[in-house]
């Protein structure tokens, strides 16, 4: 593989990053509501040309919950699954046990992050978003399947925060200042942990057989699919947030249109961001190049 990760190196640079949940929300530092949330190239609120400036400013914000809301979601899964990883490291060797428990600890406080920011949205935005749910049932769910299968699921999931913070940092200006360093510190820590869950893919694939790990890939593809059903079911809550949000009851025409490029949206935000992801695919096709050329195959629905 092109990258050479290692734990010593990975545990170093996760030390050297210090933020906190109180430098990014709280106190003076409050969410702009006059402003978006989401660079456009995630929302795609601009292709609806029949809502206003202020109508796609709102469907914007309503996404930056949608955000919160799913990455606290996927945060509270991995949590569990990383611990049970780590447990027989933690008496063995020293790197891979810090470096596993550092990563525990900062997805515990990307859950206190996204908390705090959905609180601080709840504050400035009067109308109720609903969000898929219950998170425990998504977490069993998803956690059912091989470890292997959640193990690249989650790594095509970190990737993607690389590519969100990219995008916000080619935002013309216009993006709300906290919500834009969420994006960037949230990468900070999520860096480090892809480069882990890299490893921790190789170590789980190298006592599998190579109809085993191809049946592992194949669950990816399964939980891709539970997830996109999640994404299309808040893709509908996002409208009604909006509807409620601007008192406009959108046309029959107008609703199909907004779940067609929505939907699409969001399957662009929190799937196909990651599996187009070049670090993703090398990584998939280090286990099976058949599989990488299958997903390379299915990605454009997901872009």
């Amino acid at each position: 593989m092109s990258y050479q990760y290692n734990f010593k190196d990975v545990l170093g640079r996760a030390e050297r990053i210090t933020w906190r949940v109180e430098d990014l929300i709280g106190g003076d530092k409050t969410l702009d509501f006059s402003k978006p949330f989401m660079p456009e190239t995630l929302a795609r609120v601009e292709t609806l040309k029949f809502l206003s400036a202020t109508e796609k400013r709102v469907l914007n914000q309503v996404r930056g919950h949608t955000y919160l809301t799913m990455f606290g979601i996927i945060e509270e899964m991995i949590v569990p699954f990383v611990l049970d990883h780590a447990r027989p490291f933690i008496n063995g060797e020293d790197y891979r046990a810090r470096a596993f428990l550092e990563f525990i600890s900062e997805e515990a406080k990307h859950i206190h992050l996204f908390r705090r920011f959905q609180e601080e949205f709840r504050k400035g935005f009067a109308t109720e978003c609903k969000v898929i749910g219950p998170a425990a049932d998504i977490a069993k769910h998803i956690l059912s399947h091989h470890p292997l299968s959640v193990a690249l699921t989650i790594l095509m999931i970190e990737w993607t925060t690389q590519r969100h913070f990219q995008e916000s940092m080619h935002d013309d200006g216009t993006m709300d200042p906290q919500f834009k360093s969420l994006l960037k510190h949230h990468w900070m820590e999520e860096m480090q942990h892809a480069q882990l869950d890299t490893l921790m893919v190789e170590a789980i694939a190298a006592n599998m057989k190579p109809n085993e790990i191809e049946s592992a890939i194949d669950g990816v593809l399964a939980i891709g699919g539970f997830l996109d059903e999640g994404l299309r079911q808040q893709t509908g809550f996002d409208l009604e947030a909006l509807e409620l949000a601007t008192g406009r009851k959108l046309s029959t025409v107008e609703r199909e249109e907004f779940m067609a490029k929505q939907h699409q949206a969001n399957r662009w935000t929190y799937i196909g961001s990651g599996l187009t992801h070049k670090n993703f695919l090398e990584t998939l096709g280090q286990l099976s190049p058949a599989k990488r050329k299958a997903f390379e195959e299915v990605a454009p629905n997901f872009c």
